[in-house]
């Protein structure tokens, strides 16, 4: 009985280890048999399909939109875009879902010595259609940027920015507000290209009641987006309140500010201002209208430093600054500028304005634009 123990694992183990190693060889084949029609597929990908395997590496386009003409006594002129904010006039009574937002153009011309500087408008004027809504309301456009090779703008009712082509408003990216993690849209108000990233924010003050009582802090966020549409939504409450107490106004206080514009100079390294109103005492609604300020404020990448600077005259408050954009050859010198003015929440009237940042000189005083329409962007076509 000991000899028969002894001697049937023997037995038993011979045939076991054989089926192990054919089972091993036929695994091995197949294997090798699915690595090469995987290798064999990737390449056939990325021979045919080049755009699929580079989407998210695709390199920043750089093109602009427009080229300025230099003329025979050493003038230049540029072509340039605006668009409205309809507000509730946005939508088209006659249509069941639609919304829209008037643009027009015109070219800018400066002086050789950069002393004098016109605008002469094109008798069209475009309409951009969305049939996109938030709330039965959409196409309140907030801004003008070109990045990426796209003239983009942005909703601030629905968050949506969206690429132009011709006469089209073509979604791109979806905004939240706050930190991101709301239903609720982002109410851009500015837009900025920053190292090949596109910064969209807000109004800069704390959410608060017509009255003034606050909410929260999520028109106080910046939203970063990449060339390939990446979001990231970035707290900027230090970075407004800095703005706000170079101008004067304390913090903790009933004071506020408001911004429509902003950009950033890659040349000077620096981020540029142009508050729209601002003011020492509580937000309401209804004085708010008469707070507009002439100021261009000039920070410090990092904020640690705010220079603040006047732009004209002041006036009786009822315009502010809306959007501006750096003159193309300047040196970021040069800022055309919108204003526009607004009564009982009903826009009033649009300015344009051209100045020099270091001198001061004003080389287009603020010359009304034709209809009773609030112009919120401008760009370079």
């Amino acid at each position: 009985m000991a000899g028969s123990s002894s001697s049937s694992p023997s037995r038993r183990l011979k045939p076991l280890q054989a089926q192990q190693s054919g089972w091993s060889t036929s695994t091995v084949l197949v294997v090798m048999s699915l690595t090469a029609l995987l290798m064999s597929s990737y390449y056939s990908l990325r021979t045919t399909l080049p755009e699929a395997s580079n989407i998210f590496s695709r390199p920043y386009n750089f093109s602009q939109l427009g080229e300025p003409k230099t003329y025979s006594d050493g003038s230049r002129s540029f072509k340039i875009a605006v668009i409205t904010d309809l507000d509730h006039d946005s939508k088209i009574p006659d249509a069941k879902n639609k919304w829209r937002s008037l643009m027009k153009y015109g070219t800018l011309k400066i002086d050789v010595m950069a002393k004098k500087a016109s605008v002469q408008w094109d008798d069209e004027v475009v309409s951009i259609h969305s049939q996109i809504a938030a709330g039965g309301r959409s196409m309140e456009l907030s801004d003008l940027a070109v990045f990426d090779g796209n003239l983009l703008t942005i909703d601030d009712r629905t968050g949506i920015i969206y690429k132009i082509v011709g006469k089209d408003a073509v979604p791109w990216v979806l905004l939240n507000d706050g930190p991101g993690n709301v239903t609720k849209g982002f109410k851009g108000e500015w837009m900025a290209v920053k190292n090949h990233q596109l910064y969209v924010g807000g109004l800069g003050k704390e959410w608060t009641t017509t009255e003034g009582v606050f909410v929260n802090h999520h028109p106080m966020y910046v939203k970063v987006v990449s060339h390939n549409g990446c979001v990231e939504h970035v707290r900027w409450v230090d970075e407004y309140i800095k703005l706000r107490t170079s101008y004067g106004i304390p913090h903790p206080g009933p004071g506020y500010m408001i911004h429509e514009s902003a950009q950033f100079s890659e040349l000077h390294k620096k981020w540029f201002f142009m508050p729209r109103r601002a003011s020492h005492e509580k937000y309401t609604e209804a004085e708010d209208e008469h707070r507009g300020t002439n100021v261009l404020l000039v920070a410090d990448e990092d904020f640690s430093n705010v220079e603040v600077r006047h732009v004209g005259e002041k006036g009786d408050g009822a315009r502010g600054f809306s959007a501006f954009q750096f003159v193309p050859g300047s040196k970021d010198d040069l800022i055309v500028a919108l204003k526009s003015e607004e009564k009982d929440g009903v826009p009033q009237a649009s300015y344009i304005t051209v100045f020099s940042v270091s001198s001061g000189r004003i080389l287009l005083n603020e010359s009304q634009l034709d209809g009773k329409f609030k112009y919120e962007g401008i760009a370079f076509v």
